[in-house]
């Protein structure tokens, strides 16, 4: 590889690695259990500011990116930090098998962080 090469791809991971995403919200878990319906457990983690600047909701979306249902958060989690917030009695279709998990804040609106999940027992 050419060191040109190199020293630009170094480059371009430390600033992805060191906050280039910093102000969107991080997806740093997600747990499902499912029988007729699913109950989703999202950990979020995020530089929460206060009311003007906090995680505020999280989605269960199909692959193709149809909403399926919305966790909305009333609150910041300043002092929480990473913080988990379920949701049950989610309905999926049979037959799916995965779906993603979406979340977003109040000020930059959806991270370009999605989560891909699979659904035991489908």
């Amino acid at each position: 590889m050419h060191p040109f090469r190199r020293l630009s791809a170094i480059l371009l991971l430390a600033i992805v690695s060191t906050g280039l995403f910093a102000d969107q919200v991080r997806i740093v878990d997600v747990k499902v259990r499912c029988q007729s319906d699913c109950t989703f457990a999202v950990t979020l983690e995020h530089a929460d500011e206060g009311w003007e600047h906090y995680a505020n909701q999280w989605d269960v979306v199909t692959l193709e990116g149809e909403l399926i249902e919305s966790r909305v958060l009333f609150h910041p989690h300043v002092d929480e930090q990473p913080f988990t917030r379920s949701l049950s009695g989610v309905a999926i279709a049979k037959g799916v098998k995965q779906v993603k998990v979406r979340a977003k804040d109040l000020k930059h609106g959806y991270s370009s962080q999605e989560f891909l999940v699979d659904l035991p027992g489908r």
